[in-house]
């Protein structure tokens, strides 16, 4: 039996092929663009459970079909700081010109985890990409928590940390974009308070739900006195044996699971332009 054959038994009928050993895997042979049965939508949910995140190469998803796509695995949200495509507002372009330095979001976070409901999940679309460069990394948050020692799992057990929108990184990586396309519906809260720890609602597992970005402090301290153990914390779950690397070309499609990984993406090729669509769908309270 082939590699592949033993692949497609293994996962139901999808062709899954991992990128790492951590997380990530990339699924040949599944046209996004069309309706989807069923029983394909199951498998594809699962291949997120299982590999936190899923890939997909040579789609043709106009923004139509992505927000469909989309909403056949949840509600798909829109998001406040940035204005939606015109006709699309659930629909986010995320854009960098060839003569921009800063690209949007490009420092490791987990979507919205500054929203009481933080997003569930995101898809990323590729429309234009850069020659090379312009990779985006993930990050398994199951594995960073299941590689603490006993002792640091019990003191982080009983945290809660602040998580805000404002922290000055994440929000000067928005700054351009909301210059160039203009901002989002704004009047949401943009601060919110996560256990550190959270359990995923479908698999059950533990996860490290701390981000450089967003997270602030611990609830009860002062950003000083929890700056100590975050610092640690934002080091040890972004270890490479955590990760996997995904490089983009026109056409491909990042499906991403915000409730236990972390993302990444590059910022290496200035003077390239890269142009993308991305959908976020509403999650629930992290616990």
């Amino acid at each position: 039996m082939t590699a592949k054959a033993k692949r497609l038994q293994a996962s139901g009928g999808l062709d899954i092929a991992p990128l790492s050993a951590a997380l990530g895997a990339e699924i040949g042979g599944v046209d996004l663009s069309g309706p989807l049965d069923d029983d394909l939508v199951a498998a594809l949910r699962r291949a997120l459970l299982d590999h936190l995140v899923v890939f997909f190469r040579d789609q043709r998803l106009a923004p139509r079909s992505l927000l469909a796509l989309a909403a056949r695995f949840g509600e798909p949200a829109e998001y406040p700081f940035v204005r939606g495509l015109d006709g699309f507002p659930l629909v986010t372009p995320v854009i960098k010109e060839a003569g921009d330095t800063v690209n949007f979001g490009g420092i490791w976070h987990t979507d919205t985890a500054y929203l009481e409901r933080p997003s569930m999940a995101t898809m990323l679309y590729a429309i234009e990409t850069p020659a090379a460069g312009g990779d985006t990394l993930f990050a398994n948050m199951y594995l960073a928590y299941e590689a603490l020692s006993d002792g640091m799992k019990r003191l982080l057990s009983g945290l809660r940390a602040v998580n805000a929108a404002d922290k000055p990184a994440v929000a000067a990586s928005r700054a351009g974009m909301i210059r160039s396309l203009g901002g989002g519906k704004g009047g949401v809260a943009t601060s919110a308070v996560h256990p550190v720890v959270r359990s995923h609602p479908e698999t059950g597992r533990k996860s490290l739900y701390v981000n450089v970005a967003h997270t602030v402090r611990f609830e009860g301290m002062t950003e000083d006195e929890s700056a100590p153990l975050l610092g640690y914390l934002f080091a040890h779950q972004v270890r490479p044996e955590f990760t996997c690397r995904f490089r983009w070309r026109p056409g491909s499609l990042a499906f991403w699971d915000n409730r236990a990984s972390l993302h990444y993406p590059i910022n290496d090729y200035h003077g390239q332009r890269r142009v993308m669509h991305r959908v976020t769908l509403a999650g629930d309270v992290p616990a």
